[in-house]
């Protein structure tokens, strides 16, 4: 995502910016950054704007390499649960806030894997009776329906719960509205991240990449966005000659071109940690009352065979695309990891949650990249601690990764997590969320190291990079050293500016 803007904004000048750790001024011009100075000659703004930032700290803008932007724009109006501690529980917030929710009943965020009764339907029966109610997890490989909502969506299953590919599919109808009001949800969604600093995400939505050529219709999106391609969706993306990196076919906006451009071939090795599918070398012990009993072999799920993992890698790489690869479990992350190598091709893998010793160097010799979503490992502790027993110390071992030289990339799989960046480089340098000690703190990224994760490998702003830039009220070492990861959770963004162009400013 370092494309520069052909028809770039007026340029801007930043007055008195913190940079390296002094005062500077910086000049944007035509989408990058054209100088740094100690004190620049506003003359040599064209035409643009000088702006007096205050001693605001500029650093490179943030990203986030893995996010369902549609999912997280619905999940924002939904009923949240994830304060669940059971399926009875559940259905007790959802009783709760139906007064207030017309129509179809969408719950969101539930946990089950440490549960001793299974989501059923009859629960949601009998808190809502007639009322059509569908209950998204966590980690949105289950759904969960009561009788009513199971014969609006044509579901047979007689518990009403579903995994992995049935669930999603039922996840996606259980969020069809107007598409006009879809993307307006989802465009407020792109101006919400760039609030937090993000300046550029990579989208692995599942629909068509036409839908965001419809939705930006009417203006750019506030941060750049790389669309991720699903397999279904691949004859029409190879039959159009789009390569990863080309702007969508459609686009007429000289700046919705720059920052629309098509992804990466998303595909899936396994599931979840939480649904307990995905594909492991340990078998998961026997859990009372899990949902996913019977979903899947002990081992876990592998969606996809080697063979056809490669020829998708190579179908992929021969047409131009990119190539990311859900991996969660250990025995799926060899299954991917094997996949390249035999193909001789690089590319991502997603999640990484749990690798083998013998796999962690491989990234790097491979040029395969490790995106990551550091708030699971705070989130899924306890989960892993009992299903991933065995093989805990395999669990999220971002440290591991970085020290065998592989690149390390952070995101937030939202919904799964929050679109916020600075949750994950607190997730990341500090593995807590509470008051027990931090889970596992030898795989603790430096604050450095987790923040150049989440910048795309910038490590500061530089003459001729592209001017995707966030301001900041505090430096970031300063807030972790005097607040601790949860002042750096709620760090303060005062600006945010995608390409020069300001896309949030609320400080300066």
């Amino acid at each position: 995502m370092t494309d520069s803007t052909p028809d770039g904004p007026p340029d801007v000048l930043l007055r008195d910016v913190v940079l390296d750790g002094a005062h500077r001024d910086v000049l944007l011009s035509g989408g990058r950054v054209a100088a740094v100075g100690d004190r620049l000659s506003a003359g040599a703004v064209a035409g643009g704007v000088v702006v007096d930032a205050g001693g605001a700290v500029l650093r490179p803008g943030l990203r986030d390499e893995h996010v369902h932007l549609t999912q997280w724009a619905t999940a924002r109006r939904r009923v949240d649960v994830s304060a669940a501690v059971s399926a009875r529980h559940v259905a007790e917030l959802l009783a709760q806030a139906a007064p207030a929710v017309d129509g179809l009943l969408v719950g969101h965020g539930f946990r089950d894997a440490l549960w001793a009764e299974p989501p059923h339907r009859d629960l949601l029966d009998a808190a809502l009776p007639g009322r059509p109610v569908v209950v998204v997890s966590q980690d949105l490989h289950t759904v969960w329906v009561n009788s009513a909502a199971a014969q609006r969506f044509g579901v047979t299953e007689p518990s009403g719960v579903l995994v992995e590919g049935p669930a999603m599919d039922l996840i996606a109808a259980a969020g069809d509205v107007e598409a006009d009001v879809l993307d307006g949800w989802v465009l407020a969604a792109t101006d919400a991240a760039a609030a937090r600093g993000v300046t550029g995400v990579v989208d692995f939505e599942y629909a068509p990449p036409g839908d965001w050529v419809r939705r930006t219709a009417t203006r750019p999106p506030g941060v750049r966005v790389r669309v991720g391609i699903w397999p279904e969706f691949l004859p029409g993306v190879v039959e159009a000659g789009l390569r990863s990196g080309d702007p969508l076919p459609g686009l007429l906006d000289p700046l919705t071109r720059d920052r629309l451009r098509t992804g990466p071939l998303k595909l899936f090795v396994d599931g979840s940690l939480g649904t307990r599918t995905a594909f492991c070398h340990d078998p998961y012990p026997d859990v009372e009352g899990s949902a996913a009993a019977g979903a899947a072999p002990r081992h876990g799920l592998l969606r996809l065979s080697p063979q056809e993992l490669r020829q998708q890698l190579r179908r992929a790489h021969d047409a131009g695309l990119h190539l990311a690869v859900h991996a969660i479990g250990d025995a799926a992350v060899t299954v991917a990891l094997d996949a390249f190598e035999a193909e001789g091709v690089g590319g991502r893998i997603e999640h990484a949650q749990q690798v083998g010793p013998a796999d962690v160097p491989r990234f790097a010799a491979l040029g395969v990249v490790a995106s990551v979503q550091p708030r699971h490992a705070v989130d899924d502790r306890d989960a892993c601690d009992v299903h991933w027993a065995a093989g805990v110390d395999r669990a999220f071992p971002y440290a591991a990764l970085l020290a065998a030289g592989a690149e390390v990339v952070l995101g937030s799989d939202a919904p799964v997590a929050p679109l916020d960046p600075w949750d994950a480089v607190a997730s990341a340098v500090h593995r807590s969320l509470d008051a027990r000690p931090a889970w596992h703190p030898e795989q603790h990224l430096s604050l450095d190291d987790a923040l150049a994760a989440a910048s795309g490998g910038r490590r500061g702003v530089r003459v001729g990079e592209v001017a995707d830039l966030v301001l900041l009220a505090r430096d970031p070492a300063a807030v972790l050293a005097d607040g601790g990861p949860d002042a750096l959770r709620r760090s303060e963004v005062l600006a945010t500016l995608v390409g020069g162009a300001f896309t949030h400013r609320a400080g300066v």
